[in-house]
């Protein structure tokens, strides 16, 4: 298994930006699929945002394409959600997590993750 630590996260005003970024430790980061999820009060923990390991394929939930985007630097064991258009119902703490294989949007095929970062997008 690999340790995952997400920062970025802090309290924007509607529209604005935010990146976040999970540092991953651990020699074989590269050959981990990554995705981001979000868990809002009273909520179940959702898929976010994935990216596979081998040909940084990424898949989306309906609800972030075209205003989110998940990138991961290999070199420096980075992964990062760029989120642009931000709007109130993004209001989550948001978790990156990391499994072997492809990524999926199935919370419980994933086997690290990290401590969560909150985001808060005010109207």
């Amino acid at each position: 298994q690999v340790q995952l630590v997400e920062s970025g996260g802090g309290l924007v005003q509607a529209g604005g930006s935010l990146r976040l970024s999970c540092a991953v430790s651990g020699r074989t980061f590269s050959s981990y699929a990554m995705g981001w999820f979000r868990q809002a009060p009273g909520k179940e923990r959702e898929f976010v945002a994935g990216i596979s390991w081998n040909d940084g394929s990424t898949d989306y939930v309906d609800s972030v394409k075209g205003r989110f985007t998940i990138s991961r630097d290999n070199a420096q064991n980075t992964v990062y959600l760029q989120m642009n258009s931000l709007k109130p119902e993004d209001t989550a703490v948001y978790y990156c997590a990391a499994r072997r294989g492809t990524a999926t949007r199935y919370r419980y095929d994933y086997n690290s993750w990290g401590q969560g970062t909150q985001v808060t997008v005010s109207s």
